[in-house]
């Protein structure tokens, strides 16, 4: 089934939904509908995608059934204040951080469905992953197409409530620590004599290439480390050198300590 699909906010994030889930052909702009408060933003979007801009969030209400919600966490409870009653009958998906389903939906009017979907930035590529919360009152067919949507730009995973703050940490923040590690990477290599924008597209194809290996191979990831260790060799050289390091307990704290309470 179609929906049309409203969106609350035309940032980053949600600009990254709506032209990979349009390029990929699964939104049609004559099915989406945007809001947003900067208008030269929301001027842009539709612009861009063709998708049809509207003046005011009950006016967005009033054009779609399910709608998007990617504001900033501290302005939900604003966005739904004007809304109000005109979410009767809705399906809302709220992408802010923090908002989930506990949290949110007791702030629904009476007969409004709600889930909380955690997408991170590699949605920008096509590459994204994004967490639906087991948890949610959606109807098995909103819900199939929400895991439609994101999945069109990228992989979708529904996880549990007590997992998604993890899970966040895991495919949302760990991407700064991937960045670092190509730029620390790459110093590695310029140290050596090579051109710097080489070294970021050698290790940038090499971190693609090792995910699409655990993913398409289904192998551990420790069988595919053992596979490029050969006995005595240059690999595992290195390999000592990051186990020296505390390699393995660092990451392991870098998920860890978001976890912890501030």
């Amino acid at each position: 089934m179609e929906h049309n699909l409203g969106f609350i906010g035309c940032g980053n994030m949600a600009s990254a939904i709506l032209y990979g889930a349009l390029n990929a052909g699964f939104l049609k702009p004559e099915t989406t509908w945007l809001c947003e408060t900067i208008p030269s933003r929301l001027e842009e979007a539709a612009a861009k995608s063709g998708a049809h801009p509207v003046s005011s969030l009950r006016e967005l209400a009033g054009k779609a059934d399910i709608l998007l919600v990617a504001v900033k966490p501290a302005a939900i409870p604003a966005v739904l204040d004007e809304l109000g009653g005109a979410l009767r009958g809705k399906a809302v998906v709220s992408i802010a951080v923090g908002w989930l389903f506990e949290k949110f939906a007791p702030l629904l009017p009476e007969g409004a469905r709600f889930a909380h979907v955690m997408p991170n930035t590699p949605c920008m590529v096509g590459e994204g992953m994004a967490l639906v919360e087991e948890k949610n009152s959606l109807t098995p067919e909103e819900l199939a197409y929400v895991e439609g949507l994101f999945g069109s730009i990228g992989r979708c995973e529904v996880l549990p409530s007590h997992l998604m703050g993890v899970g966040g940490v895991l495919s949302g923040c760990a991407p700064a620590y991937l960045y670092m590690l190509i730029e620390a990477l790459a110093d590695g290599a310029v140290y050596h004599g090579m051109p710097r924008d080489m070294a970021y597209r050698l290790a940038a194809q090499m971190v693609k290439g090792s995910g699409r290996m655990v993913l398409e191979t289904g192998l551990h990831p420790g069988i595919l480390k053992d596979n490029v260790c050969s006995p005595g060799g240059t690999t595992i050289r290195g390999v000592r050198a990051l186990e020296e390091g505390g390699f393995r307990s660092l990451l392991i704290d870098a998920v860890d300590r978001p976890l912890q309470e501030k």
